[in-house]
């Protein structure tokens, strides 16, 4: 479920520490309900899904002609991703947080930032956009947790703008959902997990 930007902006998230010149893009509630301690294996969830290979149908296919594209106009080179064509956002972090990465993407090209007892955030770039995702694990209002994620871009340029348009519909229509029922396949809570009880 889409929510408002200020489900984001109104926490006290590290996040906003070095997004000062990012725009936020969107932020979804996901249906993963968990206790206190669950976020470590949410973000692990997230982080071993392979898109290209769990999605179905429409989603698969735009997730295979955005790497064509990519591989054929050179969107995804190195030299036009972190620390070549934009800056790591890493330089931006405090100690604390630079001591504290968390785990590498199986499948996607983002790179970790940090990972706390309830955020985790991690980059990409290429010749499109530099984007952070940001999972945050908030309070359902019931007693237990859920992810919220954020995604946050800055655009490279008039073409890195004109593109973000451009895919927007099919980020809300289908890569979000179906990344979303993906999560929500994969992700359970822990034996004996209660709302209104214990983690």
């Amino acid at each position: 479920m889409r929510l408002p930007n200020s489900a984001h902006t109104s926490r006290p998230w590290r996040i906003h520490e070095i997004t000062q010149d990012f725009r936020l893009e969107d932020v979804w509630a996901l249906p993963t309900p968990g206790g206190p301690d669950d976020f470590p294996r949410l973000v692990q969830v997230v982080t071993s899904a392979d898109p290209s290979q769990g999605s179905a149908g429409a989603g698969r296919a735009l997730w295979s002609i955005r790497w064509k594209l990519g591989a054929l106009l050179g969107w995804d080179r190195p030299d036009a991703g972190l620390d070549s064509h934009v800056r790591t956002l890493r330089e931006r972090l405090s100690a604390e947080l630079r001591a504290s990465p968390g785990p590498e993407f199986d499948a996607l090209p983002f790179r970790p930032l940090y990972l706390l007892d309830d955020e985790f955030a991690a980059e990409i770039a290429n010749r499109t956009v530099h984007g952070v995702i940001h999972l945050g694990w908030v309070p359902d209002g019931t007693g237990g947790f859920r992810c919220q994620m954020a995604v946050l871009v800055k655009p490279n340029g008039f073409f890195g703008a004109a593109y973000m348009a451009a895919i927007r519909p099919f980020r809300h229509l289908i890569v979000y959902p179906a990344a979303i029922r993906r999560i929500e396949r994969e992700w359970r809570p822990r034996p004996g997990f209660s709302r209104c009880g214990s983690g």
